[in-house]
């Protein structure tokens, strides 16, 4: 076997090996872009949110671009609860994808919606139910907790509506407990560090084409 027919037997041999190990999801999408940079301080209307030390985070739940085959439209937002993604549909058999936070047992929620309206650092209002479960938030009741860094909807917050115009009390929204991401924390809502809800913010027009899409 001569020198030259040896490295081009190794370099094919990488190539397959850097193809049978490109980055992928429990659901097959296949990673094209990955956002890992896009996580530090951010300045927004006053507010100075801090880096997350992404790190920490588990790279499967970083903001990135993927390839995903769906018949939903571009602009339908997918909820995949068991491997704790989002998935913004785009154009092309692609997709943002971002790490979540879901429900924990027994507040997890499934079903289709539709953005009805979006906020900018939105106030707090617990609901009755969970008063009732955690009677130190009453205080929080009539007016809402104000908008801050330690508001549980973080710095946006997506306002999921039901076919009849009715609010589910479902929303997706930020939040600032990002070692939270990729685990069933919290009371139903679907959260998203900081940073992502931005991005999935800024990307969203409200409406009833503005399709969610929860699966359990």
């Amino acid at each position: 076997m001569t020198a030259r027919f040896s490295l081009t037997i190794a370099a094919l041999a990488a190539a397959f090996a850097l193809t049978a190990c490109s980055p992928s999801s429990e659901s097959g999408s296949t990673t094209t872009t990955i956002f890992t940079s896009e996580y530090g301080t951010v300045k927004d209307a006053g507010y100075s949110i801090p880096a997350v030390p992404i790190s920490k985070v588990d790279k499967r739940f970083h903001r990135q671009i993927v390839s995903y085959g769906t018949k939903e439209k571009p602009g339908t937002i997918i909820v995949d609860t068991p491997n704790k993604f989002l998935y913004f549909v785009l154009p092309g058999n692609k997709a943002v994808r971002y790490g979540i936070g879901v429900g924990k047992e027994g507040f997890a929620w499934e079903g289709e919606a539709y953005i009805a309206w979006k906020q900018e650092w939105p106030k707090w209002t617990p609901p009755r139910e969970m008063i009732s479960r955690r009677p130190d938030l009453a205080k929080y009741g009539d007016d809402g907790m104000k908008p801050g860094l330690t508001n549980p909807l973080g710095a946006r917050a997506l306002y999921l509506f039901n076919d009849k115009g009715q609010d589910t009390l479902f929303r997706l929204h930020g939040t600032p407990e990002w070692n939270s991401i990729g685990t069933a924390a919290s009371s139903g809502c679907i959260r998203l560090m900081n940073q992502d809800i931005i991005d999935l913010y800024s990307r969203v027009r409200p409406g009833k084409n503005a399709r969610v899409i929860v699966k359990q």
